[in-house]
């Protein structure tokens, strides 16, 4: 194979003049050199030929010991600053070398000393020099001294320094974000551009929606807009137009803006992302500046997404601002965003995602079709969305081989993804703290009863005889709700103090979405057991009970003026969805109060009266159950299934 010839652009290392000597690189003067050598020429002549401040002295000194030996040379009365400078003889310096360490001053003055505002200076120093001989005077001299240098930095300081911060403010160099966005800092002439990040195909995330798991139903409206986004001619062929925005409902932790995450991982288009609250400043119409600039900036980047986490920032209904001012910033962002997101100018190929837990406070105009299209709910997860959260969570921890994931999700009902994610991280802790090499089931439990509960307080002092009421008040519990069949399952019961808890029953509440009144009404005489077994065992009762009674009057306040569950009150409903906020008053009349009142009151009797039925009943499995739980101070359901047998299956009609 022939040697192909290729041409080399010579570069300043390898070039060569046309001698064939390579060329020598000129010697390239650096101006450090230049500022070193100023610096050490500067201390070298302060060194040398400066005067050395003078060593400061007392008057006596002066008149008693300078002057009757004759060493004074000259000295300097300056009436301005009520100071004496004295310069002593050069022969006589040898004298009064211990004020100076090191070598001897050249120049004076030498020595100064104060004198006070009634001194006369020119009379009582001419005296003291009229009474020496004349071998032994010494001229005086009266002087004003002024302060040049004080004086300027008088004049030019403030003015610099107002400069200076003005600078600062108005013309430093605006900051570059992730994707090139100003940030926060960019200049007061900046302050109105917007703080969104930009995440394109150079700066993308990581996330996709392999990393959501749980949320399917929400992934498949998500990604329909990323594949209109992507394959748009399949959709506008039949004449469809593309959404403008989705909302993201739900509540805390349960994923919405993970969600946003993977879309900027999986579309192939600009996605900018920036917060409710980014928009709020205190200078008046910022907010409003930033919406116009970054829809400003999506339209360049169409097609696009705009992300805006936590909307209820700037998007809450006008009419329930907290602000007396009609003229509020917040609402003339979101008019500003009511105006970029559906007005007469066209946003053609951005699509808005907006993420909120608190939708029931939105403005309408800003729930309107043409704006967000869609709204997408997502809930907290169910069994079978909570393993698939789990096996994403511990693909990187290391764990035992015999632990079951379908296991974890059964005990966490009600958890939230991030829930699940801090047990997750929180059972790694817990197995590395008892130095485990692999994560095993008993450290998700204890994880679970941590983050539910609280951290154990083993050394807290208990008495006793609080510690057997404590015990009883817990097996009340466990004992109604094991034989009452519409109640929750119990899944333990300890009597250890976690937070501010001296005990506490773990149940595992069935996943229905709807609850019928003999469900609450067990629940409610669960609820209640602890109080009840008080009263059997003791005779009387303690505030041990607090969060349970508040828990069963809030509930049976709920079913009498919520869910119409009393037949005194009838099929009303008190509950208002649309929170318009003009409703000062009670929506039914004094009357219906006390008619709800004693309808509440009666559904907490009859529970009451249910659970010491039940313990009465099953006093002997319940005293036995208490004594088991003082013995172990945890227990479980398969204690309760020794001692009580069976649960009864929940009746269904």
């Amino acid at each position: 194979m022939a040697p192909t010839n290729t041409k080399k652009t010579p570069n300043k290392t390898n070039a060569k003049k046309k001698t064939g000597k390579p060329m020598q690189r000129k010697p390239v003067f650096n101006s450090m050199w230049f500022y070193l050598l100023l610096v050490v020429g500067t201390f070298y002549v302060a060194n040398t030929y400066t005067q050395t401040d003078p060593v400061q002295s007392e008057l006596y000194v002066f008149e008693e010991q300078m002057v009757p030996a004759g060493d004074v040379e000259k000295l300097t009365y300056i009436t301005n600053q009520n100071r004496c400078e004295v310069t002593i003889k050069q022969d006589s310096l040898e004298k009064y070398a211990e004020y100076f360490p090191g070598r001897l001053p050249k120049y004076g003055p030498h020595f100064y000393f104060q004198v006070s505002s009634a001194f006369e200076g020119e009379k009582q120093l001419g005296e003291l020099r009229r009474s020496l001989p004349e071998d032994k005077r010494f001229s005086i001299t009266t002087e004003t001294r002024k302060d040049y240098f004080g004086s300027i930095l008088e004049w030019l300081l403030f003015p610099l320094l107002m400069f200076g911060l003005l600078y600062f403010i108005m013309f430093r160099p605006m900051q570059k974000g992730m994707g090139g966005g100003a940030q926060g800092g960019g200049g007061f002439f900046n302050v109105g551009k917007s703080q969104a990040k930009l995440f394109d195909k150079d700066n993308n995330t990581k996330v996709t929606f392999k990393d959501v798991a749980g949320l399917d139903e929400a992934k498949i409206e998500v990604m329909e807009i990323v594949d209109f986004l992507k394959n748009p001619a399949k959709y506008t062929a039949l004449g469809g137009k593309i959404p403008k925005g989705a909302l993201l409902v739900g509540p805390p932790g349960t994923g919405k803006t993970l969600l946003a995450k993977a879309v900027a991982g999986e579309a192939n288009v600009p996605f900018f992302s920036i917060s409710g609250s980014d928009f709020v400043e205190m200078f008046v119409g910022v907010g409003a500046s930033r919406v116009r600039d970054l829809f400003r900036q999506a339209k360049e980047k169409a097609p696009c997404i705009v992300f805006i986490d936590e909307i209820d920032a700037v998007g809450r209904a006008r009419g329930k601002n907290t602000g007396f001012s009609s003229n509020d910033e917040r609402e003339n962002t979101l008019n500003q965003l009511l105006t970029e997101m559906d007005g007469f100018g066209s946003n053609s190929g951005v699509i808005i995602l907006a993420a909120t837990n608190r939708a029931d406070i939105l403005d309408k105009a800003l729930m309107r079709a043409g704006r967000f299209d869609r709204q997408i709910h997502v809930d907290l997860p169910e069994l079978k969305e909570r393993e698939a959260i789990f096996n994403v969570h511990l693909r990187k921890l290391k764990l035992n081989p015999e632990l079951q994931i379908d296991f974890l999700a059964k005990q966490t009902p009600g958890f939230s993804g991030a829930d699940i994610a801090n047990v997750c991280n929180e059972a790694a802790l817990i197995a590395a703290r008892r130095d485990k090499a692999a994560i095993e089931k008993q450290d998700f439990l204890d994880a679970i009863d941590r983050i539910v509960g609280g951290l154990e307080r083993r050394n807290k002092i208990i008495s006793p005889e609080e510690k057997r009421t404590i015990a009883f008040h817990e097996a009340g519990h466990a004992t109604v709700s094991w034989l009452l069949p519409n109640a929750n399952p119990l899944l333990k019961v300890t009597i250890i103090p976690r937070g501010k808890a001296l005990g506490a029953a773990w149940y595992l509440p069935e996943e229905r979405q709807l609850t019928t009144t003999e469900q609450m009404m067990d629940e409610m005489a669960a609820t209640l057991g602890g109080r009840a077994a008080e009263e059997i065992i003791n005779g009387r009762i303690s505030t041990g009970a607090l969060s349970d009674l508040e828990k069963v009057t809030k509930q049976a306040y709920a079913m009498v003026t919520y869910f119409g569950m009393s037949e005194q009150v009838g099929h009303l409903s008190f509950y208002d969805s649309t929170e318009s906020g003009y409703n000062f008053n009670k929506p039914y009349s004094e009357k219906t109060a006390e008619l709800i009142d004693r309808e509440a009151r009666s559904f907490i009797d009859q529970a009451h009266e249910t659970a010491l039925r039940i313990l009465r009943e099953n006093r002997e499995g319940f005293t036995a159950l208490a004594e088991l739980l003082l013995e172990r101070e945890v227990i479980f359901s398969e204690d309760l299934e020794n001692i009580f047998g069976p649960r009864k299956k929940q009746v269904t009609e």
